[in-house]
């Protein structure tokens, strides 16, 4: 999930284009991570390292790995240690970005030795094979940061979980855009549902109807063709699911129990929200479906 918000920062860094970020995260899940982008993140390579021995392929039928150990740049061990590794998830996607032309390996060098500098990345302290609630939860808080309000252990629990079921249900080419306070919304198709008891919330999940065709269509693993009941009915089958695990989550983790309300479409053209409401937009490359975040009631 560290892509997701690697490429947040990238974009807050104006180091490329919402465009650009939304076709590279598409990309992503049929590539494969290649030693240059691994020798550079593990220290043992430089960008203008990799650069010449990438232009040394031009010239001898090797693999990347034989020419890096030829030109004394690695050595078999590191080679070896670098096959066997587990890589974040956004040395991924900053590959593609190379790749595609969007950035210079030097560019993702200093990028990254940035975006972990402030995220306080430490291999000591984290495991990419097994990222930790903690960590995401760090990056989540980052997140927020531009609407100034620190997030509750309940909400935080709430964005872990819907990060994990989109991954999950509708894929992991997605791009969390930094969420906004609203006061008024105006309405495309939106579901929402209440959350009652000591922390209480409703939320709203609303997209255009051809966005909300090709969401339904990757939730059920089918093809829809058009806007229908059956496109509805599994948009609030979703926003149900997650929610009815928020509570359970709830229960477990913090002996709260809250009770679920039943999925409703919104008739207004316009919402308006009398209490604190965040809107979290959330880009995959078929549209962006938006989340907005009524706060009813807290602990």
């Amino acid at each position: 999930m560290y892509a997701q918000f690697f490429g947040n920062y990238l974009l807050s860094r104006d180091a490329i284009t919402k465009e650009q970020l939304v076709t590279a995260m598409q990309q992503k899940s049929s590539e494969q991570i290649k030693l240059g982008t691994l020798a550079i993140h593990a220290g043992y390579m430089t960008a203008s390292e990799v650069e010449q021995v990438i232009i040394e392929q031009t010239h001898q039928d090797k693999r990347f790995g034989e020419l890096a150990i030829q030109e004394g740049y690695l050595t078999e061990q590191q080679v070896t240690e670098l096959l066997k590794s587990q890589s974040p998830d956004f040395l991924l996607l900053g590959q593609v970005l190379v790749d595609n032309g969007y950035l210079t390996h030097q560019q993702l060098q200093d990028l990254i030795i940035d975006y972990e500098s402030e995220d306080d990345f430490y291999e000591d302290s984290l495991d990419y094979s097994n990222e930790t609630q903690e960590s995401i939860q760090r990056m989540m808080m980052k997140l927020f940061i531009l609407v100034e309000r620190p997030l509750s252990p309940y909400e935080l629990s709430f964005f872990h979980l819907l990060f994990n079921n989109l991954v999950r249900f509708i894929g992991d080419d997605f791009m969390p855009v930094a969420p906004s306070h609203w006061r008024e919304y105006p309405v495309n198709y939106c579901i929402s549902q209440q959350i009652d008891g000591d922390f209480a919330m409703k939320i709203y999940i609303d997209m255009t109807p051809d966005v909300a065709v090709e969401f339904a269509s990757r939730y059920v693993d089918d093809e829809f063709s058009e806007f229908d009941e059956y496109v509805q009915s599994s948009l609030e089958d979703f926003l149900n699911l997650h929610n009815g695990l928020f509570l359970v989550n709830m229960s477990n983790d913090f002996s709260l129990e809250l009770e679920l309300g039943p999925p409703v479409a919104e008739t207004d053209e316009l919402l308006v929200f009398d209490t604190e409401s965040y809107l979290l937009p959330i880009v995959f490359p078929f549209g962006t479906i938006h989340f907005i975040f009524e706060l009813i009631k807290t602990h």
